[in-house]
Parts: structure tokens; C-alpha cells; sequence
């Protein structure tokens, strides 16, 4: 027989894990057995001290690389910010901080992956790739996910206040019950 009562779900349903959360993990471990291993060839072959060279110029040029990349971003926001105009999404700034960062990592394939996105023709495709993947996910995305987040943020709070409020909850009947907690704020 049954009443129209929901059937009550096992609490051990977990949300499947994505497949960013159960690689992320193994990709970065054997990437850092790869960085070190690759070093340890190269110290082989010529020397400890030029491998300590080699990592002392990846982390000055990595420094340098974001610096600079900082300050032409800084100057493109004050020049967008005197016209008035939005900051122009063009000149790859971020991608050459992410460079330099790979750059300051030590390792010879993290530092190759650095040296590739300071060319120009890289920083523009990668540039149009990562836009598409973004718009692409932003329009897949449903109401109230983070797609939706900034448009849901202007209109519940246009003004930023908080409201204070008071949590009822409903019985299976459908009638109202107030819970008997002290407000948060006194």
C-alpha cells in the first residue's frame, strides 16, 4: 500500500566525483616525478652546478617576466580607467604571468611550458581557447549555478544590506512551524 510519502534516501549517496578531482591529484604527482627525474638526467650529464644555474636563471627570468607583465597590466587598467572605457581584454598579461610563474617552478618542462607562452602566438591561441571554453561553459551552465551568480548577486542585493530574517519551516501537513532559536544579533 502505499501512502505518497516520499521514500527517504540513503544518506551514503554521495555526488559522483568529477574527473578534474580524481586526476588533478595523479596528473601533479607524475609531473613532479617527471620534474625530477628530468633533473636529475640533466645533473647527470652536465653537473650539479650548471642544473643549479640553470634553475637560479628559470626563477630571475620568471621574476622578471611577471613584473614586467604586472606593470603593462596596471598601465592598460589607468589608461582604460582615464578614458572611461573598460580594460581591453588583449595583450596577454596573464598568460605571461602564468609564464613567468612556470618559469620560477623548477624543472626543465615546467620552465619549457613557460618559454612557450611568452610567444605572442601562443599567448593567441591559447588566449582564444580558454575564452571558448569559458563561454561555452557559462552558457551550459543552469539557473543558480555560477553562471547565473553575478545576475542572481544584483538582484537579491542591489544595495549590499543584509536583511535580518527568521527561518520557517513546514511540517508534511503544510503547516507553518517557527523554530525556537535566539536571533543571531542581539
Amino acid at each position: 500500500m502505499t501512502t505518497g510519502a516520499q521514500t527517504p534516501t540513503p544518506l551514503d549517496t554521495r555526488p559522483r566525483r568529477s574527473r578534474l578531482r580524481t586526476f588533478l591529484p595523479l596528473g601533479l604527482a607524475v609531473w613532479l616525478v617527471l620534474e625530477i627525474w628530468l633533473l636529475t638526467v640533466v645533473a647527470g650529464a652536465a653537473g650539479g652546478f650548471t642544473v643549479f644555474l640553470l634553475l637560479l636563471a628559470g626563477f630571475l627570468l620568471g621574476s622578471v617576466v611577471i613584473k614586467r607583465a604586472g606593470r603593462r597590466a596596471f598601465r592598460n587598467l589607468n589608461e582604460a580607467l582615464q578614458r572611461g572605457t573598460p580594460p581591453s581584454s588583449g595583450g596577454g598579461s596573464g598568460l605571461m604571468m602564468l609564464g613567468g610563474l612556470l618559469l620560477m617552478i623548477p624543472g626543465p618542462v615546467s620552465d619549457a611550458l613557460g618559454l612557450l607562452l611568452l610567444l605572442p602566438p601562443v599567448q593567441r591561441a591559447v588566449g582564444r581557447y580558454t575564452e571558448r571554453t569559458v563561454d561555452r561553459k557559462l552558457r551550459a551552465a543552469g539557473p543558480g549555478s555560477l553562471g547565473d551568480a553575478f545576475q542572481q548577486a544584483r538582484m537579491h542585493r542591489p544595495d549590499g544590506k543584509v536583511v535580518q530574517g527568521e527561518v520557517i519551516s513546514r511540517d508534511e501537513r503544510g503547516e507553518g512551524r517557527q523554530d525556537r532559536r535566539p536571533p543571531l544579533t542581539q
